[in-house]
């Protein structure tokens, strides 16, 4: 009798973060690309134990695809900014030549870098706070805030409320620095962190010239004390792009709990600097650009963060960019809409200082 014949059965599984197959359509395929060679199969951080992270961020953070702007022209110091409970790193940009104090004085930019509290640093705009003071004769001052989970909640948002006045009450003569013209910004948790910084000036009357929220966390309440998300969380895109790339579902709960806690304490239930869109006032904050991703988990809460600003009286615009991921600004060397980013945030900032 003939031996039969081994069976052998082939099961495919999709690779560790992935894109999901019914997202990659609703994608710019070149992002897809990029993902695919770069990231997909591998760990994103949130999955590697943060003390493995800390000891060494460059064997686990991924980078491509940021077009590098030259340093010529530009002038960089870091400075030490005092804190509760020590000091933090800022960062300051400006042209070569151009703290003469009988030139002009200057607009400001204050950046807020993202990484969801958890990660991210001085490298992580470096590249965009060189093409803004090309770009625009402005002063830029880059806040390294300090992270969580060491340094939680209320933490990251205390340093950079403290270095904004830092920047404002002690630094005005040295930088020629106009105080009329302050815009701040940042993205993903930097986009949060701009938006509480805008509700402290209009409350203390500072007057502020323009917030650039880009992919904005505005509702970290989505997700319940515990961690997991929700049943009732008012979003569709945190549903329809749970499985999305680079920031899924999954990260966005991470960061809630690194961020704040798990589980999230009491008296945290109903802060409005957790989550902005629980402010209690949002009338006379300042003019803002509120920016989305369409695949982007946050789009939603951002684009409600922004109709909120309208119903209540301020100049607001808010621009979602078509098939965009979460952080299509740090690929601007790849994405169309990562050049287009530039060119909208430079133009908003132009005409907001008037130059």
């Amino acid at each position: 009798m003939a031996s039969e014949t081994p069976i052998h059965v082939v099961i495919e599984k999709p690779l560790l973060n992935s894109i999901p197959a019914q997202l990659v359509p609703d994608f710019d395929p070149t992002y897809v690309e990029y993902y695919n060679k770069y990231n997909a199969g591998r760990l994103a951080t949130h999955q590697v134990p943060i003390e493995s992270y800390r000891a060494d961020p460059f064997k686990y953070t991924i980078a491509y695809g940021r077009e590098l702007v030259p340093n010529d022209g530009v002038k960089m110091t870091d400075q030490r900014c005092p804190v509760d409970g020590g000091e933090i790193t800022v960062r300051v940009y400006e042209r070569e030549g151009s703290s003469s104090a009988s030139a002009p004085r200057k607009p400001v930019y204050i950046n807020y870098h993202g990484g969801g509290w958890v990660f991210g640093g001085l490298p992580t705009d470096h590249d965009f706070c060189k093409r803004i003071v090309r770009a625009l004769d402005c002063v830029v001052f880059d806040v390294d805030y300090r992270l969580a989970p060491e340094y939680k909640y209320p933490i990251p948002v205390e340093d950079c409320v403290a270095a904004f006045h830092w920047i404002r009450d002690q630094k005005v003569d040295e930088f020629n620095l106009d105080l009329s013209r302050i815009a701040i910004g940042g993205c993903s948790a930097g986009g949060h962190l701009s938006a509480v910084v805008a509700h402290v000036c209009r409350d203390a009357g500072i007057p502020l010239a323009l917030q650039i929220l880009s992919v904005p966390v505005t509702d970290l309440h989505v997700f319940s004390r515990d961690g997991p998300i929700r049943p009732d969380q008012p979003y569709p895109s945190y549903n329809d792009l749970a499985d999305t790339q680079p920031l899924p579902r999954e990260r966005m709960e991470y960061f809630h709990k690194a961020f704040l806690g798990t589980p999230r304490p009491d008296h945290l239930e109903n802060d409005w600097k957790v989550s902005p869109i629980l402010a209690p006032n949002f009338a006379g904050l300042a003019p803002a650009l509120v920016i989305t991703a369409e695949m982007d988990v946050l789009r939603d809460e951002g684009e409600a963060y922004g109709a909120k600003m309208k119903e209540a009286g301020c100049e607001v615009d808010i621009v979602r960019f078509k098939r965009a991921p979460h952080t299509f600004m740090l690929l601007d060397a790849i994405l169309d809409s990562g050049k287009q980013y530039n060119e909208v945030t430079l133009a908003a900032l132009k005409k907001t200082f008037k130059l």
